[in-house]
């Protein structure tokens, strides 16, 4: 088994990078009033799961890096419940909601694994 050195290693991480970008580029033609709504707390959601990975990793124990890849779960929900607000409210294409949910499953699997990984080892 590799050792990860850094939060950058994790492949979690690497994916919640990604998804932020899309959520960020999926976002732009949102209404102009949805600015402080919708595409704020999307944008912001997205970064937190990324941003608490890495909080995570960067703490000294293993119980405080699962502690933040849960909130970093915590984030992941807000946005799938963002997603589909945005689907149903036609902020959002059809085709664009399949692909970030896609990598909304996919993220998530990677954190139900990586906390289990770190659940035996602790």
């Amino acid at each position: 088994m590799t050792t990860v050195k850094s939060y950058r290693d994790l492949i979690v991480w690497q994916k919640s990078i990604a998804l932020t970008k899309k959520i960020y580029a999926f976002t732009q033609p949102f209404p102009k009033e949805e600015i402080y709504g919708l595409t704020s707390q999307m944008r912001r959601a997205s970064v937190s799961i990324a941003c608490n990975i890495a909080e995570g990793q960067a703490r000294n124990s293993t119980g405080e890096f699962i502690q933040f890849l849960g909130i970093s779960r915590g984030s992941l929900a807000e946005l799938e419940t963002l997603l589909l607000l945005s689907k149903e409210m036609n902020f959002l294409k059809e085709e664009n909601y399949q692909i970030l949910s896609a990598d909304c499953e996919e993220i998530s699997k990677l954190l139900n694994a990586l906390i289990k990984s770190l659940s035996t080892r602790h």
